[in-house]
C-alpha cells in the first residue's frame, strides 16, 4: 500500500513537470524580441496584479512598458490591455490604460478586455469578442510558454516577447515559476479536455472591417 502511495505521490508531483515542459517546448519557436517580432495589428497585455492603491505592480508595469514600445516601433497597431475588473476596487485594465496614457500612447490605440481573469480566458476572449485572428503576446518569461500555447490553441496566431525590463525580488520569482508548473497542467486540462467558457459577451472587434 506505501509503495502505490508512493508512486501515486511520484506521478503527481511528476505529471504538472511534463506539463511545464510540454507548454516550454511547443512555445519555444514561437518567441521572439521586441526587436526581432514582425509586426502585428495587435499586442494582447496580460494583467498581472495592483496594489492597494489601485496602481500596477512592477510586472504589470514593465508589461505595458513592452506594449507601449511596441507601438512607437511601428510593431502593434492596437493594445489590447486584458485583465480582471470583478470587484469595485480593482481595476487591472484600467490602470493599465492609465500608465500606458503617462508612457505616450494614444487613447485611440488602446483596447480595454475588463473579463480577462486568466490567461485562458483572456486568449479566448480575443478571439471571440475582439475577433483576434493574430497577435503579440506580451508578459514575462515565466509566464510566455503558457501564454504561447493557449493563445494558439484558441485559435490565435500568437508569438510572443518577454516583458521582463528589471530583476525582481527571488522569493516572488521563484513563487511565479512554481505557480506556473501547476499553471500548465491546469491549461492542458482546460484546453484539450474540460473546455470551460469564459464571461462572454456581444461581438466587438477592433478591426470592423475584419467582421466576416
Amino acid at each position: 500500500m506505501a509503495r502505490w502511495l508512493l508512486l501515486l505521490t511520484l506521478l503527481s508531483a511528476g505529471l504538472p513537470i511534463l506539463a511545464w515542459g510540454w507548454l516550454h517546448w511547443r512555445s519555444a519557436p514561437y518567441t521572439t524580441t521586441t526587436e526581432k517580432v514582425s509586426p502585428s495589428r495587435v499586442a494582447i497585455v496580460f494583467g498581472a496584479g495592483l496594489w492597494r492603491d489601485g496602481s500596477p505592480t512592477p510586472v504589470l508595469r514593465d508589461r505595458v512598458a513592452t506594449a507601449a514600445d511596441l507601438y512607437f516601433q511601428g510593431k502593434a497597431q492596437k493594445l489590447l490591455f486584458s485583465g480582471d475588473n470583478r470587484f469595485v476596487n480593482y481595476n487591472e485594465p484600467g490602470a493599465m490604460k492609465h500608465y500606458a496614457l503617462s508612457l505616450g500612447v494614444p487613447e485611440e490605440a488602446i483596447v480595454l478586455d475588463y473579463a480577462g481573469r486568466r490567461t485562458y480566458d483572456t486568449c479566448y476572449r480575443a478571439k471571440a469578442i475582439f475577433g483576434i485572428r493574430q497577435a503579440i503576446l506580451v508578459t514575462q518569461r515565466f509566464h510566455l510558454p503558457r501564454a504561447i500555447y493557449t493563445c494558439r490553441a484558441l485559435g490565435i496566431d500568437a508569438v510572443g516577447v518577454p516583458a521582463d525590463r528589471r530583476r525582481y525580488p527571488t522569493g516572488p520569482y521563484l513563487y511565479w515559476n512554481l505557480r506556473e508548473i501547476l499553471a500548465s497542467a491546469r491549461a492542458l486540462l482546460d484546453l484539450h479536455l474540460i473546455h470551460p467558457q469564459p464571461v462572454l459577451g456581444r461581438y466587438e472587434p477592433i478591426f470592423p472591417e475584419d467582421t466576416p
